[in-house]
């Protein structure tokens, strides 16, 4: 991504050291808001659990007013806007709060509008050309989606190779069995999912539950990826 992220922990976003998405977390949550009312009790679970980067999907009406809520209300929360697939939603996630954005693909007039926003952003990919295309534009750090459906991390295994510039946020089918075999690959920077956010916890505005489940995904983070990295 072109554009610097300020650390969750700042006072002052200008003034935080610069990060990528992929360096926040070792999970992004996905979060559909249905109710903009949880947004900010959602996100205070998610922050008191270990995971500070939050996508806010828009594909419910209540999002930019729960982006909104979010970044103004809740501390150590970097919140993003996901499903992001037209400039016009560019421009609104922005001025509703998002630090950065996700979408599940791209065309050329996405992505100069995402360049043109100054929020760091992963456009979607799902075959090697994609990827290709994105690099030669500049982009070296993706979301790859739908994960599991576009072959997994045995594609990203093959990527490393050929591509080894890029890096991935994997996103789509992916829960906490499988998150630690796409963390230990070395061109994956994160991964999305929504596994600490069951239905029934959020129904049940049982956020304890969603923060034990967070702190649990934010434990991914080192182990698996230390053994990945031993000596060969």
């Amino acid at each position: 991504m072109n554009a610097s992220l300020p650390s969750p922990a700042a006072p002052e976003p200008a003034a935080a050291p610069s990060a990528s998405v992929l360096g926040l977390a070792p999970v992004v949550p996905v979060v559909v808001i249905e109710d903009a009312a949880d947004a900010v009790p959602v996100a205070r679970a998610l922050v008191a659990g270990g995971l500070p980067a939050i996508e806010v999907t828009l594909r419910t009406p209540a999002a930019p007013d729960a982006i909104r809520a979010i970044a103004g209300e809740v501390p150590g929360a970097v919140v993003g806007a996901g499903t992001v697939i037209t400039p016009e939603q560019v421009t609104g996630a922005v001025a509703a709060g998002a630090r950065f954005l996700v979408s599940p693909g791209w065309t050329d007039a996405l992505l100069t509008a995402m360049r043109a926003s100054g929020v760091p952003f992963l456009p979607g990919v799902s075959t090697a050309s994609e990827v290709m295309a994105l690099l030669e534009r500049g982009v070296r750090e993706m979301k790859f989606f739908p994960a599991r459906a576009a072959g997994g991390t045995a594609f990203l295994k093959s990527l490393a190779g050929p591509l080894p510039q890029a890096r991935f946020c994997p996103t789509g089918g992916i829960g906490p069995d499988t998150a630690p075999e796409y963390l230990a690959l070395p061109n994956v920077g994160c991964v999305g999912g929504s596994w600490m956010l069951p239905g029934d916890a959020v129904a049940a505005r049982d956020w304890d539950r969603v923060e034990r489940l967070a702190r649990e995904a934010a434990g991914l983070r080192r182990v698996d990826r230390g053994e990945a990295a031993a000596p060969r």
